[in-house]
C-alpha cells in the first residue's frame, strides 16, 4: 500500500481574503469551492498538494466545541490505494472513525473522516481531491 499526503485543511476567518493570500504570495491556484450545511471551503493547489481553506459554522464537521474561535491547522488526508484496507489498518493501531465527506468513495473530493489515537482528525481518499496528482 502506498499513501501520499494530498491534502491540508486550514480553518480562516476570511475565506477570500486567505485565498488571496496564498494565491498573491505562493502562486497558489484556485480550483474550487464548495458551500456545505455545516462548512464553506475554497479549494487551492500547488499541483501536487490540496490546500484547502475552512470556514465552519457549527461543531458538526468541524468536531471543534471551540468552532467559532479556532483558527489554524485542522487536519490533513491522505491518497491511499484501497480505502477498506486502509481502514482496517486505521483502526486496528486504535484510530476511530469519525464520518464521510460525501456519498460515492469513488468520487474526487470523497474523505473518509478519522480520529488518531490523540483525537487528531484525517482523511484517507482513494481519488485524492481538486488538483492534486
Amino acid at each position: 500500500m502506498t499513501a501520499r499526503l494530498r491534502h491540508v485543511a486550514v480553518v480562516v476567518k476570511d475565506l477570500e481574503k486567505a485565498a488571496r493570500f496564498y494565491e498573491t504570495v505562493f502562486g497558489l491556484r484556485r480550483v474550487g469551492e464548495e458551500t456545505l450545511d455545516f462548512a464553506a471551503a475554497i479549494y487551492l493547489t500547488d499541483g501536487v498538494i490540496n490546500l484547502a481553506l475552512l470556514n465552519y459554522r457549527g461543531e458538526r464537521g468541524s468536531g471543534l466545541k471551540n468552532w467559532q474561535e479556532f483558527v489554524g491547522a485542522h487536519h490533513f488526508g491522505f491518497q491511499v490505494d484501497d480505502l477498506a484496507e486502509t481502514q482496517k489498518k486505521i483502526e486496528a493501531a486504535g484510530g476511530k472513525f469519525f464520518f464521510d465527506l460525501g456519498n460515492d468513495a469513488e468520487k474526487e473530493n470523497f474523505e473518509r473522516k478519522f480520529k488518531d489515537p490523540d483525537g487528531v482528525i484525517f482523511d484517507i481518499s482513494k481519488k485524492g481531491w481538486q488538483g492534486t496528482r
